[in-house]
């Protein structure tokens, strides 16, 4: 099997929490995006839900297949809510923010009763920071927020390289909320807390790509199956699916 297969087997166990009724929030990326297209077959097929989209790009495919669509503004509180990562580790633990909707992702996750975490197996990592943390800033400022961050990051033991995201078009990625996103390239948090607190602290720092204590279960298939992580239980719980 492929990384796509695995993408798509991750999105097919996670349509099993989802019912007639419940209030969804629809996650970015590559591998959100197959749940949002068997999402639909269920929707043809005579499934009542409204879904909350994490992106532009989310909305307008989720919008192309029929899926009825609010926002937060209309469904201020969501039942369950299924996104991708890019890194995910033991705890659950998660790096996001590769396709730029991080800051939407947030603020929809935590929005949700329960998160649901999809991926295939090469997204499992045992410590975060391989993928390069995504930190959304605001333009203005952006070279003194760039230098607060390395400066900030150092302090908790994280050091790289942090680029400015660009576009295909060679000009500054801008989100969907018109900011702009630095890759920062640590390569090893440590950390993780410690740096999500620090980089709180810097004004032009509007979201940063650590998801810390918001998924409550991890989908995440691979060669040995369909593995699932919870954080809902009192012991935390790692479960094999062949």
């Amino acid at each position: 099997m492929s990384a796509d297969d695995w993408k798509r087997q991750a999105a097919e166990h996670a349509l099993q929490y989802v019912e007639s009724g419940m209030k969804l929030g629809l996650g970015t990326g590559s591998t959100a995006a197959k749940f949002v297209d068997l999402l639909a077959e269920k929707v043809k097929a005579g499934l009542d839900v409204v879904c909350v989209p994490t992106s532009e790009a989310t909305r307008a495919q989720a919008a192309g297949l029929g899926i009825r669509l609010s926002t937060l503004d209309e469904t201020p509180f969501l039942d369950l809510t299924v996104d991708g990562a890019d890194e995910i580790d033991a705890e659950l633990r998660l790096i996001k923010g590769g396709g730029g909707a991080l800051l939407r992702e947030k603020i929809v996750a935590v929005a949700s009763q329960r998160v649901i975490i999809i991926a295939d197996h090469t997204k499992r990592v045992e410590t975060l920071g391989t993928f390069p943390l995504p930190v959304e800033v605001v333009q203005f400022g952006l070279a003194a927020t760039r230098d607060m961050i390395e400066s900030l990051a150092a302090d908790v033991g994280c050091e790289g390289t942090i680029n400015l995201r660009k576009g295909s078009d060679g000009k500054p990625f801008v989100t969907d909320n018109g900011n702009y996103i630095l890759d920062c390239a640590f390569e090893m948090i440590e950390d993780a807390d410690g740096l999500e607190d620090a980089l709180k602290l810097i004004p032009g720092v509007v979201e940063n790509g650590l998801f810390i204590g918001i998924a409550d279960l991890g989908i995440i298939a691979g060669p040995m199956g369909v593995e699932v992580l919870s954080n809902e239980d009192p012991d935390f719980s790692v479960e094999t699916i062949a």
